[in-house]
């Protein structure tokens, strides 16, 4: 019974639920403050994982050639290499476009006419002037609001200064990455606390080795669905089979939505070119595509490096494109992913001994074979 005067005792689970809450205001107040740094710095932080991505691609690459030159020469010509590739690329999709320009204006030009006619008929029955009054209203718009665009195009261009900056950093980080990445990583680890190497190790390694599974798979799937995606368009004929195929390939790196908007687009593209028949064949070719990454080639090559559920990845990619668009929606799995990674390893380690990747005790960064899955993160 409760003595005069003295205070009202608390319930235990009320002193144990405003513990919890006011550690969790102060780590959620410390979460808003880093992600408020990383968005007024949101270049560099692009920049950075584009160098970590490079680093994935092209350091195993360096790592055969350094055993013909030596490190730096070797850097050099992977880097070299990989940009006369990409460029090639890029090449190729401009030649293929500028050589079918006549032939696909004059066939989106009969194709939309005969949308017009498709669209007239049951059972849609639209008006015959309804397109037509639509197209007179978009050129009206454009030619009133010419200076507008016109001016917005202009401001824009500093966009594409910082997109150019961006990967010129980007390039230039994962020089240093590649050449000597690990030196760095043990440098950075010699100045934390000794307590608390081991624990850095142990999540670096674990990291590193989900993000370079992680860059290695989605490029395999993105150009296993290009190819796909190319052949079939080829086989259909439908104009810029090519160019269609890249934006598959650009498209593969938002897991679960990007193939789909894709395919969507050269479903668009078949309908107007091709007529209704090959634009449903394309879009019967969405659902066999995304069957085949779903239940083929994301469990066969991603499942050892990604251990998530394709609804925490769902959610992954929408929250990632609502905090910071198309960007957010590339990095926000990868991200997810070495997080969960890393705090697996670690709840792993205070379990028992951690075991290395050849299944005995972990002796740290130099453990295992040489090359990125085996090392520590390159930065």
């Amino acid at each position: 019974m409760q003595q005069p005067g003295s205070r009202p005792a608390v319930a235990p689970f009320l002193r144990s639920a405003a513990a919890y809450a006011w550690r969790l205001l102060v780590v959620g107040g410390a979460v808003y403050a880093l992600f408020a740094v990383l968005g007024r710095f949101h270049e560099i932080g692009v920049a950075v994982f584009l160098g970590l991505v490079i680093t994935a691609l092209l350091r195993p690459v360096a790592n055969l050639v350094a055993r013909v030159l030596p490190r730096g020469p070797a850097v050099a010509v992977t880097l070299i290499g990989g940009i006369v590739l990409v460029l090639g690329v890029l090449a190729l999709v401009g030649e293929a476009v500028a050589g079918q320009r006549t032939t696909l204006v004059r066939e989106f030009r009969d194709g939309v006419d005969r949308i017009e006619r498709w669209l007239e008929r049951p059972p849609f029955r639209l008006d015959p002037h309804a397109l037509s009054d639509l197209q007179e209203r978009i050129g009206q718009f454009l030619s009133s609001h010419r200076s507008t665009l016109i001016s917005d195009a202009v401001s824009g261009a500093h966009h594409v200064v910082a997109v150019l900056t961006t990967l010129a950093l980007a390039l230039f980080s994962s020089v240093f990455f590649i050449h000597s990445g690990d030196r760095q990583w043990a440098w950075f680890r010699e100045q934390l606390p000794a307590s608390v190497r081991g624990r850095v190790t142990i999540g670096g390694q674990a990291a590193w080795r989900t993000f370079t599974g992680y860059t290695h798979g989605i490029v395999l799937v993105a150009a296993t669905n290009a190819i796909l995606v190319g052949i079939a368009l080829w086989a259909l004929g439908v104009p810029l089979a090519v160019p269609l195929a890249l934006l598959e390939f650009l498209a593969a790196f938002v897991p679960l939505i990007g193939s789909p908007v894709a395919l969507a687009v050269a479903a668009v593209v078949a309908l107007a070119a091709k007529g209704p028949l090959v634009a449903g064949i394309v879009i019967a070719l969405i659902v066999v595509i995304g069957q085949i990454e779903g239940h083929l080639l994301h469990p066969l090559v991603m499942s050892w490096a990604v251990r998530l559920h394709p609804l925490v990845v769902a959610i992954t990619v929408v929250a990632g494109s609502i905090a910071a668009g198309i960007v957010g929606a590339v990095v926000a799995v990868p991200l997810v992913s070495v997080a969960w990674s890393v705090f697996t390893a670690l709840r792993a380690a205070r379990r028992g001994p951690v075991e290395g990747p050849a299944g005995g005790p972990s002796a740290g960064p130099s453990a295992g074979p040489s090359g990125p899955a085996r090392k520590p993160p390159e930065a």
